[in-house]
């Protein structure tokens, strides 16, 4: 007995092109549109999350502004960027979030992100780093993520956008529907802003920087006893 074969629909390639992409979605092509989501949804997290503060309602502005995009796709014009115009539209669903719920950002007072080259270079990784270094690495990660989180939100939304995701200043205009000369202005207040917020925790660290406590300090005291008592130092008592 012949087994009726199944048609099976095809998911589109790594490398269909965008337009592929956009026309088999706007006639109900779920795996086009699937791929389309793949490619943009760190970019749309990173938007949402800018603006709500919150993992799990930034997920929800992501996929409400995906089925809003589905939606409009058959009225797309390619004069913007696909990323640029999902970019708004997430925007626009987690602003208005925003304004449903009253949310109050809490703003920073002051503030630094390092542009030495030594202090970016010790947190890029490199050869021959260890576990020490590897966690200091994660605790700096949280760090800046926690004070990117107190800025206020339109200082934040374009900080992740120009410094995270490395948009253009013309790119994050468009995005957000505002005057290129506003985007520099505040990317330049959220440079500030976040130097100065770090400055200040890493200046109330520095009393704790290199203690001898612990497991360092009885390294060191046992280590001095050994060649102590090759030259007649009695044992510690």
């Amino acid at each position: 007995m012949q087994v009726p074969s199944r048609r099976v629909t095809p998911r589109p390639s790594e490398d269909a092109t965008e337009a592929q992409l956009i026309s088999r979605s706007a006639s109900g092509d779920g795996a086009a549109f699937a791929a389309i989501m793949r490619r943009h949804n760190q970019l749309l997290f990173r938007t949402a999350r800018s603006i709500v503060g919150n993992d799990a309602e930034a997920e929800d502005v992501v996929q409400e502004a995906y089925l809003r995009a589905w939606r409009a796709l058959p009225s797309y014009r390619s004069e913007s960027k696909l990323s640029t115009w999902l970019v708004r539209i997430t925007t626009n669903e987690a602003l208005g979030r925003l304004r449903r719920k009253s949310a109050q950002v809490i703003p920073l007072e002051v503030a630094m992100i390092s542009s030495e080259p030594e202090t970016q270079a010790a947190l890029t990784d490199g050869p021959g780093r260890g576990p020490e270094q590897s966690m200091m690495r994660v605790q700096m990660r949280k760090l800046m993520e926690a004070r990117i989180d107190l800025l206020p939100e339109a200082f934040r939304t374009v900080f992740m956008l120009r410094a995270i995701e490395e948009m253009s200043v013309e790119e994050v205009a468009l995005a957000l529907e505002i005057p290129e000369a506003t985007v520099r202005t505040r990317f330049f207040r959220a440079r500030s802003l976040l130097r100065e917020s770090l400055a200040q925790e890493m200046d109330s660290a520095l009393g704790d920087a290199f203690c001898f406590d612990g497991a360092r300090c009885d390294r060191i005291v046992t280590a001095a006893l050994a060649k102590g008592r090759a030259e007649g130092l009695s044992d510690e008592e």
